[in-house]
């Protein structure tokens, strides 16, 4: 049990490789831009739990995507910080795609990044069809 582990380097997604249904992912973004989308507390407990979610506008050099920020999460998500994203998923709502970040994963924020955003390649526009294939 003294053998010690030796870690694997991350490796480095961009954002124009992230498909639908994917997670894992690894990588470094810049926010855009933050829209609070649902804030409301919870009173009926011991304690009072606050529930907030966020869109933000993430991207980098190959294009955007939504990201939904939850909870603490949202406090990261400041317009033009650049943060890091360790074993993101990509999250299907209304036929688009969304990037996020559950219980397994974690947002670091990270030194300011040199890349400027790609805006014109959003991938969260892009809407994709659920098409069963039935074999014969």
């Amino acid at each position: 049990m003294a053998e010690s582990k030796t870690l694997r380097k991350p490796v480095f997604t961009k954002v124009d490789q992230l498909r639908p249904g994917t997670g894992g992912h690894t990588l470094t973004v810049k926010v855009v831009s933050t829209k609070m989308v649902l804030q409301k507390g919870r009173s009926d407990g011991p304690q009072v739990r606050q529930m907030r979610i966020a869109e933000c506008l993430v991207g980098d050099e190959t294009g955007m995507i939504i990201f939904t920020a939850r909870n603490d999460q949202v406090d990261l998500m400041k317009e033009g910080a650049t943060v890091t994203f360790r074993n993101a998923k990509i999250d299907m709502f209304k036929g688009s795609m969304r990037l996020a970040v559950d219980k397994w994963g974690r947002i670091e924020v990270a030194e300011p990044a040199s890349f400027s955003v790609k805006e014109d390649n959003n991938l969260s526009l892009i809407e994709y069809e659920l098409v069963n294939v039935v074999e014969e």
